[in-house]
């Protein structure tokens, strides 16, 4: 699909599509962050042996994966398996995602000569995307997909921490000493998130989100001046397509105006901030997408019934509300659970 073409008809009238337009639904629609992943057993034997980014890379496993959660949840959107640094290895960068510590960059960003490492994406950089968005597709039929790109603050972390971080300081000491690279850096990583989703898009995505998971840890001033500049690009670049651009940070309740006026059709929630707050903060002519906390669900299926039903009247009178959870599945919950949440939303708050 090219941009400004009329979005896919079997997708355009899904529960999850209207939401995000702020049209009425025949049910509030669920779909979860991390769906698709460790808390499935079927995932966990499919990806058995397979390092994570490699998996990201073969069509038919992304497929299957993908698809997953669909099957055993009833979501209503599946989300393209992937992870936020599969951009990054596809333009070559050096680095991993080391099991039970997260992405690993072996040579850091920290000078203006390691820019160079940051070349522009291509498709045919991401072709294994490309190849297999088209498989999910056709197996989704009226099902929208939505795809994932992690937003330039999220992906300059890493780069310049060279690995997960609780405190950013190499991050925050470039953003405060050196604003000129900083903004450079997170620039080049727009262009690079903007390619990366306008793939994905072309390839039949139905929505897409930028998931900025740690730019809660930003005072508003200083996600104005350096963050939302190069994140207002990636959502202007993918714009003209018309599919609907979801925004969501942890710990973000600070910031959930900006991330609104940073240029989203949704703004994700976490477990913070009830929706009818968050709904003030954001401002009209915004959906939102949220926000039971993930950890609810361990607790017994009445408490998780009783938790769910307090973000349904929270949401109550939002103009477009996408259920979540308040950040991603975690890999120790029941898949039972969230089958149930999933059956108890849409019976709730069928129309």
């Amino acid at each position: 699909m090219s941009a400004n073409q009329t979005p896919p008809t079997a997708t355009y009238d899904s529960a999850f599509l209207k939401a995000c337009r702020r049209e009425p639904v025949p049910h509030t629609p669920v779909w979860f962050m991390r769906q698709a992943g460790r808390s499935l057993p079927e995932y966990r034997k499919v990806r058995e042996g397979i390092p994570m980014l490699e998996s990201c890379m073969r069509p038919e496993l992304v497929t299957e994966i993908t698809l997953q959660p669909v099957r055993r949840h009833d979501v209503d959107a599946a989300i393209y398996f992937s992870d936020i640094v599969v951009p990054l290895k596809a333009i070559g960068i050096d680095l991993d995602i080391k099991p039970g510590v997260g992405p690993v960059v072996e040579n850091p960003i920290r000078t203006r000569a390691d820019l160079a490492q940051l070349r522009d994406l291509t498709p045919e950089d991401v072709s294994y995307v490309t190849e297999a968005i088209g498989l999910l597709t056709r197996e989704l039929g009226a099902t929208p997909l939505i795809g994932f790109a992690g937003a330039p603050f999220t992906l300059a972390s890493y780069l310049v921490e060279g690995g997960p971080s609780r405190t950013y300081e190499n991050s925050k000491a470039m953003m405060y000493g050196d604003p000129e690279l900083w903004a450079d850096l997170l620039d080049r990583l727009a262009d690079i998130t903007a390619a990366f989703l306008k793939v994905q898009i072309e390839a039949g995505a139905s929505a897409v989100q930028l998931f900025d998971s740690w730019v809660g840890s930003l005072a508003p001033a200083d996600y104005r001046r350096s963050v939302m500049p190069a994140s207002a690009k990636v959502f202007e670049a993918v714009a003209g397509y018309g599919v609907p651009r979801i925004h969501f940070g942890v710990g973000t309740g600070e910031l959930l105006n900006l991330m609104g006026e940073a240029g989203a059709d949704v703004v994700g929630v976490d477990w913070r901030v009830p929706l009818d707050e968050a709904a003030r903060r954001v401002g009209p002519g915004k959906a939102l997408q949220g926000n039971l906390d993930p950890t609810v669900l361990f607790a017994t299926p009445e408490a998780v019934e009783a938790k769910t039903r307090e973000v349904l009247d929270a949401a109550a009178g939002l103009e477009g509300h996408v259920f979540n959870l308040g950040h991603g599945v975690m890999p120790s919950t029941d898949p039972d659970a969230l089958t149930r949440l999933v059956e108890y939303v849409h019976t709730q708050t069928a129309r």
